[in-house]
């Protein structure tokens, strides 16, 4: 046990060098070409690097419109061609320092993730995680729940998927502003919040447990629903004949194509994949395959226009290719998964008002009255401001009626919620010779190009240096 011991220090004591010795070298380049930045990202490899670079990108709302990652030989060196959300060039240099900090000091890999309702005590909120069967209405009675409890909600953010519900509730006590650490109290919050989600019948999935993760909001919903089984999941899965099935429209229009085949001679898994573009997809499908235990070793991704193309050579964590039909068809479906949780399908609503208790609850009692189902929501707390969004269609998934959206915002304050248009920000449709790049380069290509091009391609050498046949 000793000798163990000191190995595994041994281990953690080199990889500390490692870093020291090689830090990660990030530079943001706004000379290379017109219409983008590029973030070039040299480190040594380490699982889970990539998601952590991809996620900085996406919480700082940077729209990335192409990547070129390779990772081989303990090293990767990533480009990532990005704008703001308004489509223009980035120049703060804090998005280099915020990128080469969460490499240094990336987390340990996610613990075993349990699926239900799990209650979080660390300051300066407590946070609650559900998950169960979506049913219209239901997001109205949690927040009901938590405000008969005195609980005030000071952030949330929920999603849907083939009849599943995941939410991660951040809460504050109604009389003091902080977080609750009252074991019985928070038991209670969990067995109603549980009787709750479990609605007429005693639904297995509605279970509690406690936990401590920290883990990123949005990576823990796809871990949430993940491990819910949300990917196998028939949107007629539910055998209660009363049921209303919500999200069947979203998910009938919403179809990625994904294909996953081995690709023998290299000993790799080639994944391609291809849907409507939107913000945070990268984040979406990196995520996922990071937390099914694969290696993204080289990678391209091209979002320049409605579509998105990913491509990505993986293996798993043991260093093989995937190994039979049934563990191909999963990734292929968990990808899919990943693409439509976050889908924005329905009307978008956006309230601004000043914060008070039982506010959302309030609201999304008005949603359910006049016949709206929430299919996502994000809701923030700022400088005493509610800044709250949601997604809301009819039961059945489809579009609401205008007159209806107006029915509600007139009894909610027409001042206070609106409907918005999703802005993803400005594409650019650039010629290849605008853009710098001479057609598009993927990966398939990598085994048959020289190390120059390679290299061009990547961004990692200037177009005056080479001439690209």
């Amino acid at each position: 046990m000793n000798f163990f011991t000191s190995s595994v220090s041994a281990d953690d004591e080199f990889e500390k060098l490692v870093i020291r010795m090689n830090p990660p070298m990030v530079t943001i380049d706004n000379a290379s070409h017109k219409m983008v930045s590029l973030i070039k990202v040299d480190s040594a490899n380490k699982r889970g690097s990539l998601l952590e670079v991809v996620q900085v990108l996406t919480d700082m709302n940077l729209i990335i419109k192409r990547a070129y990652i390779a990772s081989d030989g303990g090293w990767f060196m990533d480009v990532f061609h990005v704008t703001d959300e308004f489509g223009n060039k980035v120049y703060d240099n804090c998005i280099a320092d915020r990128i080469q900090e969460s490499l240094v000091k990336r987390a340990e890999s996610m613990r075993k993730m349990e699926r239900s309702i799990v209650v979080q005590s660390a300051a300066p909120h407590t946070t609650i995680e559900l998950s169960g069967i979506d049913r219209p209405g239901l997001l109205s009675e949690i927040f009901a729940v938590l405000a008969d409890l005195k609980c005030n909600v000071v952030a949330a953010e929920v999603w849907t998927h083939n009849s599943r519900m995941a939410a991660i509730v951040y809460i504050t006590d109604q009389s003091t502003g902080l977080p609750i650490d009252n074991q019985n109290r928070l038991s209670s919050i969990k067995q109603l919040l549980r009787y709750v989600l479990k609605g007429s019948r005693d639904w297995p999935s509605a279970s509690t447990a406690v936990s401590c993760s920290s883990t990123h909001t949005q990576r823990r919903l796809h871990q949430i629903m993940y491990a819910d089984r949300d990917y196998d999941r028939q949107n007629a899965d539910v055998d209660n004949a009363n049921a209303v099935v919500v999200n069947a429209a979203k998910t009938e229009r919403i179809k990625p194509i994904v294909t996953a085949e081995n690709c023998v001679e290299k000993g790799y898994t080639l994944i391609n994949l291809t849907c409507p573009d939107r913000p945070k997809l990268l984040f979406d499908t990196v995520c996922t395959i990071t937390d099914m235990q694969y290696v993204v070793f080289h990678g391209t991704i091209v979002a320049e226009g409605p579509e998105a193309e990913q491509e990505y050579y993986i293996r798993h964590m043991d260093g093989l290719p995937i190994s039979c039909e049934a563990e191909r068809q999963r990734v292929i479906n968990c990808l899919e998964a990943a693409i439509k949780r976050r889908s924005s399908e329905g009307v978008r609503l956006e309230l601004c008002s000043k914060d008070r208790v039982g506010l959302l609850c309030d609201v999304t009692r008005i949603f359910r009255e006049n016949g709206l189902s929430v299919t996502r929501a994000e809701v923030a707390t700022r400088g005493g401001q509610a800044v709250n969004v949601f997604y809301v269609a009819d039961p059945w998934g489809y579009p609401v009626k205008k007159e209806t959206i107006e029915a509600v915002r007139k009894e909610i304050g027409l001042n206070v919620l609106y409907e918005k248009k999703e802005n993803c920000g400005t594409k650019y449709n650039s010629s290849p010779a605008q853009q710098g790049i001479i057609g598009r380069f993927w990966f398939g290509n990598l085994f048959r190009l020289s190390s120059e091009k390679f290299f061009y391609n990547l961004g990692l050498i200037k177009s005056c240096s080479l001439q690209v046949n």
